[in-house]
């Protein structure tokens, strides 16, 4: 067996200690910087403080015509990403058992949608009172008012988790009834439920 040379092996000690030590730094410096990122942007759009669930809440709610031309924010099943115009972006997670799940009634026009978007996503019926129910599959009902809808046209529910259900929305004598999911891979925009 050779044996290393006296000192030899405290050099090598020494040489892999050096490299973990140079590694480390340059982690917490990106991490560090999205950090700074992540605060720039909540600060520059006035988000700063809340959680995802209270941003969501807050965009969706925000009239069209004040609405933040240089944000985009994309509710996905267990983040909110956030864009701005100088294209910095960071996400926020939607922790807890709770997915949100935004929707459009419509009579006569709706688009293509599968993760809402809190700044740009317009829907035909902007505050217009309408009646919903979400039954699970064994037919417990989870959900069950009348609301207005936001000035952009969507409606904002937030569900438990990983369920299959039916959502049934009622507008001016029209009704619209439809599978839901609130699995990781569902949308959490809805735009197909035309009323008739």
């Amino acid at each position: 067996m050779r044996r290393l040379a006296p000192g030899a092996s405290i050099a090598i000690v020494l040489l892999l200690a050096g490299c973990a030590s140079h590694e480390a730094p340059a982690a917490d410096a990106a991490d560090d910087q999205q950090a700074t990122v992540a605060s720039e942007i909540l600060v520059d759009h006035g988000l700063s403080g809340l959680d995802g669930r209270e941003m969501i809440d807050r965009l969706d709610r925000v009239p069209v015509d004040d609405r933040d031309p240089g944000l985009m924010a994309s509710v996905r099943a267990d983040e909110l990403q956030l864009t701005d115009e100088e294209g910095r972006s960071t996400t926020l997670p939607l922790v807890g058992d709770e997915f949100y799940l935004s929707v459009a009634p419509y009579v006569s026009a709706t688009h293509d949608c599968y993760y809402h978007s809190l700044t740009t996503c317009r829907g035909e019926l902007g505050g217009k009172d309408v009646e919903l129910t979400v039954a699970s599959a064994d037919g417990e009902v989870l959900v069950e008012r009348t609301g207005r809808t936001f000035d952009n046209g969507f409606l904002g529910l937030w569900l438990p988790r990983d369920i299959d259900a039916t959502l049934t929305v009622t507008y001016d004598d029209k009704t619209a009834t439809g599978p839901i999911s609130t699995r990781a891979d569902d949308p959490t925009c809805l735009t197909t439920m035309r009323l008739t």
